[in-house]
Formats: structure tokens, sequence, C-alpha cells
């Protein structure tokens, strides 16, 4: 049975040159990164190159990059190592579990927590986090590309409300990077977390980069690993293979706006995948479309013709189907050898509705019956093409018997 991986939001293959990269670390070159001798230095200049190819990826200084174990443990930096009891943190209402769980953690340690909510589009409004700050407001933490939806952050604008309050900013990029260019000097952010298997990295390890001046507290103690920022022996394996996966992402990067990108070709059969399930009754998209203002020139508000694209992730998709749950169909397409997601890999198997589709406003129904299909950049016409031919089936036989089309679920 012909297999089609589209849940590359959840995590991605190694790159051949990902592996290669990483090979010569695991046998030969094993030792320590602060042992003084040859095996150790060998390991400190991998770490050292490393560290400079992340720093050109996230146009900083070398100095401002710290490696980790990945996604969860850089947001938990920026949360528990900045934030204080009587401190005030805004966030959103659409952030990862590993913002959300761990802001939730310090409301019980007596910081203030504040969580914007989104338009309906997936979108932050950045005049909401305006309203939200107070004097007392020490860090702010808005996500780069949505994980479920793909939709893309005004972080630059959101950067400038922050800082003009006097807080912190930190975004979590770890969806966005490897799919957009990634610069925290035009961002303007103190703190910003990637991981590196969202980007055909290994797992288990990522990068955060600290802004210098910032006073952000190591979670690990117990070394003086990472100039004391993060103690523990550093993967070194990982580390190399993370730079590399970000030295190809930057050259994929490069030519995105060449007519035979990488990306460019993505976002087509991305497009064309979504306007082919569009077809299906009863479907739409979460996250696409912008209604213009009431009045506003133009067709009627609410209308589709009165909308106007969101920036994504050229990548993702987040679809809803009427009359059905979307754990079924993840199953039925499973079985006919299509991988896709009904939200976050983090809360797999989880009956909960997303957070961020009921954030967005829609129904539990809807938000259950909604799936990501989120592609590899190794997708291939003909992968799209096996897909578009599974999942009406799929729908069609999972609706005809669905106690959510019989009435029976409410």
């Amino acid at each position: 049975m012909k297999r089609v991986y589209m849940d590359a939001n959840a995590t991605t293959p190694l790159l051949p040159e990902v592996v290669e990269a990483m090979r010569p670390y695991w046998m030969e070159r094993f030792g320590n990164a602060s042992s003084i001798y040859l095996d150790g230095q060998q390991a400190r200049m991998a770490v050292d190159g490393s560290r400079a190819t992340l720093a050109e990826f996230f146009n900083c200084h070398d100095a401002e990059v710290v490696f980790n174990s990945g996604g969860t443990e850089g947001d938990n930096t920026a949360i528990f190592g900045l934030l204080r009891p009587g401190d005030h943190l805004i966030t959103t209402a659409i952030e990862h579990s590993a913002i959300l769980e761990a802001a939730e953690r310090m409301a019980q340690r007596g910081v203030e927590v504040t969580y914007v909510a989104p338009a309906a589009s997936g979108l932050i409004d950045p005049a909401e986090i305006q309203r939200a700050l107070r004097p007392e407001t020490r860090l702010v933490s808005v996500m780069l590309a949505n994980n479920e939806t793909g939709v893309l952050q005004p972080v630059e604008e959101i950067c400038k409300i922050t800082r003009g309050g006097g807080a912190f900013f930190h975004i979590d990029a770890v969806q966005g990077a490897g799919k957009v260019p990634i610069d925290v000097r035009r961002f303007g952010c103190h703190l910003l977390t990637i991981s590196a298997h969202k980007m055909y990295g290994p797992k288990g390890v990522g990068a955060n980069f600290v802004r210098r001046g910032t006073p952000v507290e190591s979670l690990l103690v117990g070394g003086g690993h990472e100039r004391r920022r993060r103690a523990g022996t550093e993967n070194v394996p990982g580390i190399v293979g993370l730079a590399k996966a970000a030295e190809l992402a930057m050259h994929s990067l490069d030519d995105s706006a060449l007519e035979d990108g990488e990306l460019v070709r993505l976002a087509r059969l991305r497009d064309r995948l979504e306007a082919e399930i569009l077809r299906i009754p009863g479907t739409g998209v979460n996250g696409t479309y912008i209604p213009q203002t009431p009045g506003a020139p133009g067709p009627a508000f609410g209308t589709w013709e009165s909308t106007r694209p969101v920036p994504r992730v050229a990548n993702t998709t987040n679809i809803w189907f009427d009359n059905l749950e979307g754990e079924a169909l993840v199953i039925a397409l499973d079985l006919k050898g299509v991988a896709v997601s009904g939200g976050s890999a983090c809360h797999s198997g989880a009956t909960d509705p997303s957070h961020v589709l009921l954030a967005m406003g829609l129904d539990k129904n809807r938000a259950r019956a909604s799936l990501r299909f989120s592609l590899l950049k190794t997708a291939t016409e003909a992968d799209v093409d096996y897909v578009l031919q599974v999942v009406p089936e799929a729908v069609e036989r999972l609706r005809a018997i669905s106690p959510v089309a019989a009435g029976t679920l409410g």
C-alpha cells in the first residue's frame, strides 16, 4: 500500500545531508566538548561552528545562541526564566501547550496572565496586545506560525508595541523556522525558540536566541555549559544536525521568491490539495480569510468575495468536515496509507476539541471535525493525487455511518 505522510507539523524525517553531517560525531568524534584534549576540542569546534551557522540563521551574534533539548525547553525557559511573582504575562489563547501550561504554572506562583484571543481568521490583533499591556507586564509571548492552522502572526508589529511598553518579547518560532525567514533583528524580539525536528533535523535538540542583556535564569544548573545559560553536556551530534538543517533551510528560503523555488512549489501543492478537498460538500478552511470591515467598499460583508487571505506557511491547511468525527477520519485515512492529524501532536488521542479552533470561534462539533494537512518539502504531485483519491471516499463512507450526521451526538 502506498503511504503518504502529511503531518510534517508534527515531525519531519532527517534529510540525508543531515544524517551525513551527524555521522562522525556518533563514532569517530565522540568527545565531550568540555574536555581540553584533542577529542574534546574536535567536538568543541563542531559546536562552535554550529553556533555560527545558527547565528546566521537567526541574524544575531554567536554569543546569543543557546542550544537546548528542543521547543518545549526553549518555551519553558522564556516563561520560567524571566517571570517572578507579581509580574504580568501576556500570551495568546492559541499558543502551544509548552507556553500555555508553563503560564498556568506561573499563575499558581503569583504571576498574573492575560490570554489574548484571536480573530476568527486566527490572527492576533496587535491592538489587543496594546490594550493588555500594564506597567507590571514583564513578558509577552506570541508564536510566529500556528502549529494547527499555519497562520503567521504579525510579530514585528507586536514586538514594537511590547518594547514600547517596556516588556520583554518572546517568539515561539518552532513552526515557522525553515518555512519563513527568521530575522531577530527585524523582529526585534528578546528571545526566540526553534526545534530541529520540525525542520528536517534530529529530535531532542533545539536552540534559543537570547538577546544580549536579557536576564533569563537558567532552568538547568550543574555546569558552565552554554556560557552558564544551560547546564548539561552538549548533544554534539544533535547540534551538528540542527545546524545542517538550518543551513539547508536557508538555501530553501533564498529561492523562496523564485517561480521554481521549493516553497513556491510546496504552496502550489497545498493550494491544489485544499481547493480539491473543498469540492466535497460541507467542508471549509480554518484560518484562511479575513472578513473586510463592515461598510467597506466592495461586495456585501460576510460573503466569500469580501474576504482576503491571511498569511500562512506554505505547507499547512486545516480543513473542517461537517457531520463526522475528525478522529474517525484520521483513522480511516491511516488505513488507506495517509497520515494526517486532528491538531497538535502533543494532544494526539485527546477527545477534547482543539483549543486553537475553539479560540477562533468554532463550535465543538466543527472543531472536532477538523483535520490538519501539513506537507513535507519532499511532497509530490503523486502524493497529492493519492490523498485526493482517498479523502472523498473516506468522508462519504464515514458520513453514511456517523452518529454526528444522524444527530445522536451533541
